[in-house]
């Protein structure tokens, strides 16, 4: 069954009330990263149990992590991605031990999403996130070029030793796209945008854990019925962002939950249709009237909107809960 849930920080903001007055009590979380005592990492069991026992004390159910420890060596093959694999592993033995049954990672060297203008105008003067390819600051990174081949080769060679760590843990581990899902950016190469490339690494190292993160707008980026590949992903996705954009790879600008390219209705009957048994949260939401633009994309106000929009899309398609 698809259930909506929410990002929620491991460290407390008015999101954790807000979420909960809209009806959501499943969390999306980080790694405790701000919460660490002597000789504890992000990755070990103490810090988890007390991030998991913070979010179940405010009323939420921990039900993905979607944070990563650094993985930038193992990204790029370097000396030293041994020890972060390493830790990726006990990451998800520990998940395993507190029952967290999804972590969603991702493959993006040197820098995670992107973006060119964090206060785009929108509707009635609300501000969202864009990206022109044409404004990528030269200066984006310090390291070298890397190849396509290269990322894939390390890729093989990373999910060779984490997944069997996941199958005995009952962890899913979920990538999440390329954003944007384009390739190369200032000479970094990028794998994981689009559906090809998709089914590639799900055949590359087969196993029930190896799966992804259905990024709509990414996806929507990648294909024009975004609910026909849906039903062809089925039982492969593990999680799902809702969100929506305007315009093609190299030039678009996030919109309004029902200001899109795509059918959203059409997307959650496709979601019911394939059986999806996951949770859902908003995703890069336009900052409105009253709200900070600091944290672009994941305003408070915006959220409130966005889960009562999907609310909507949920009930119409499955049936009030």
């Amino acid at each position: 069954m698809l259930r909506i849930a929410e990002f929620i920080s491991p460290t407390p903001t008015p999101v954790w009330k807000l979420a909960r007055q809209c009806g959501v009590d499943l969390a999306v979380g980080g790694l405790p990263f701000d919460s660490l005592e002597a000789n504890e990492r992000v990755v070990d069991l103490a810090p988890l149990t007390r991030m998991k026992q913070a979010y179940e004390d405010a009323g939420f159910t921990l039900e993905v992590i979607e944070s990563r420890p650094p993985l930038n060596k193992a990204k790029r093959g370097l000396a030293g991605r041994d020890e972060e694999i390493d830790a990726v592993c006990t990451l998800l033995e520990n998940m395993g031990k507190l029952g967290i049954p999804v972590w969603c990672y991702e493959w993006m060297t040197d820098f995670n999403w992107l973006r060119t203008n964090l206060a785009t105008p929108s509707r009635g003067g609300s501000v969202v996130t864009s990206f022109d390819a044409n404004d990528v600051p030269a200066d984006l990174t310090s390291n070298p070029p890397i190849s396509e081949d290269e990322l894939w080769a390390n890729l093989d060679y990373f999910l060779r030793r984490t997944l069997p760590v996941a199958e005995r843990a009952g962890v899913k581990m979920s990538m999440h796209p390329d954003d944007p899902p384009i390739t190369p950016i200032r000479g970094v190469s990028r794998i994981m945008r689009t559906i090809p490339n998709y089914h590639r690494l799900l055949e590359m190292v087969p196993s029930d854990m190896n799966t992804i993160t259905l990024c709509q707008g990414n996806f929507t980026l990648m294909t024009d019925d975004l609910p026909a590949e849906i039903r062809r992903f089925g039982k492969k996705i593990s999680f799902v962002h809702f969100r929506d954009v305007e315009g093609v790879p190299t030039q678009f600008r996030e919109t309004w939950h029902d200001a899109g390219k795509t059918d959203m209705l059409a997307c959650m009957q496709a979601y019911k249709d394939v059986g999806f048994d996951g949770v859902l949260r908003p995703d890069h939401v336009p900052t409105v009237e009253g709200d900070s633009n600091s944290n672009a994309g994941y305003s408070a106000f915006g959220r409130l909107y966005a889960i009562g929009y999907i609310r909507g899309l949920q009930e119409a398609v499955y049936g009030t809960p």
